[in-house]
């Protein structure tokens, strides 16, 4: 017996038997009315079999695991650790939730995977466009916003704190930068969603070659990558530079005074602070370039250059970078940290004994906050 176009397309294609077999062309499954749905681009290209979907499916299983686990730890830290309630802290919590809405994009993917095509068509690439760039822009503004605060907790140590009131107005400050060039092409007002890659996901448009679309491009990339970029390094080089200033002046001032150094209670088992903050910076620009360059890349060369080396599996790199860097951001800023792993160990014995040495990607900031358990008001 036959099937029709519609039971062709409302079954999850896992189940379909010999069918599989078949080779077919990406955007195979589409019906008609949603023709339009997927760039031609991508159809000249054999669809990966079931095989590629499902072992995609088990990576962003274990993907949501690690994600989940470890930003939820950091929000009961934080939620349930007075100690840990400061206004640097905030900033991490902010970013484990802006992690976690990439987490939605992932549950997505699994469904779409046994599909083989976007879920709810239209509207679900809108979905998973729209939690994709909230989840992406938001986190590489706070990751901005972040260097801003440690930058000044560090360099102005008296006055330099925010107070919870700032801190409360750049989180917001972050969502609120992060929703414009999501909700524009989910409403396809400047821009549209559309699915890319193995048709599994979905991100702006990018392949449509007219002068809209290669301005909506090239500002989204200004905004979301050139922009965040700039304050990250901006506001770290200044820091490294306070420091090594600051360092040179007490190197000076204890020559003047015959004295080997002025500084007190150092350990020389621990790295300088110099050190300590030089590599902080490097790890989060390390995860800032690998998060969002392969999209941009990607979208660049979709929209300006040669979009034939743009295979399905070149699309879909920038999706998995992405994800894999929202599972990595608690660990790095948060559960690396002395007094969240000291709770961590305490709350969550069977992680092992995660207090009994400093990570060398410790937060200098958020551990001279801890000085003062009281909020600043």
């Amino acid at each position: 017996m036959l099937l029709n176009s519609s039971d062709f397309v409302s079954q999850p294609l896992a189940f379909r038997g010999g069918m599989m077999e078949e080779d077919h062309m990406l955007g195979w499954n589409i019906p008609p009315e949603h023709a339009g749905l997927v760039h031609p681009h991508w159809k000249q290209f054999t669809a990966p079999d079931l095989s590629s979907h499902f072992m995609l499916a088990a990576i962003y299983t274990m993907l949501i695991i690690t994600s989940v686990l470890g930003n939820c730890i950091v929000i009961y830290l934080f939620s349930s650790t007075k100690s840990l309630r400061t206004a640097s802290n905030v900033f991490v919590v902010n970013l484990a939730l802006f992690d976690l809405c990439m987490v939605v994009d992932m549950v997505m993917l699994i469904f779409n995977s046994f599909y083989q095509r976007p879920i709810g068509w239209e509207f679900g690439c809108d979905m998973y466009g729209l939690f994709g760039s909230i989840a992406g822009i938001g986190s590489a503004i706070n990751n901005a916003i972040i260097a801003y605060d440690r930058y000044r907790t560090i360099a102005f140590p008296l006055d330099g704190r925010l107070t919870y009131k700032q801190t409360l107005m750049l989180v917001l400050f972050a969502w609120a930068y992060s929703l414009p060039f999501s909700i524009l092409p989910m409403n396809n007002v400047w821009g549209k969603d559309v699915p890319e890659g193995y048709l599994t996901t979905c991100s702006f448009d990018y392949l449509t070659q007219d002068q809209n679309t290669r301005v909506f491009v090239g500002s989204i990339f200004v905004y979301s990558y050139c922009i965040p970029m700039f304050l990250i390094i901006l506001f770290y080089s200044q820091l490294i530079g306070h420091v090594r200033q600051h360092e040179k002046m007490l190197r000076e001032q204890a020559k003047k005074m015959n004295v080997k150094s002025l500084s007190n209670n150092q350990d020389s088992a621990q790295k300088s602070v110099e050190i300590r903050i030089a590599k902080v910076a490097l790890t989060i620009f390390f995860l800032f370039v690998c998060s969002w360059t392969p999209y941009a890349l990607v979208a660049l060369v979709g929209t300006f250059g040669d979009r034939s080396t743009l295979t399905p599996v070149v699309g879909m790199i920038p999706a998995v970078f992405a994800k894999v860097v929202s599972c990595i951001d608690p660990w790095v800023y948060a559960i690396n940290h002395p007094r969240f792993r000291a709770q961590l160990a305490k709350k969550f014995p069977w992680f092992g004994g995660a207090d009994d040495m400093v990570s060398d990607t410790i937060s200098v900031a958020t551990e001279k906050t801890q000085t003062s358990d009281t909020p600043n008001a």
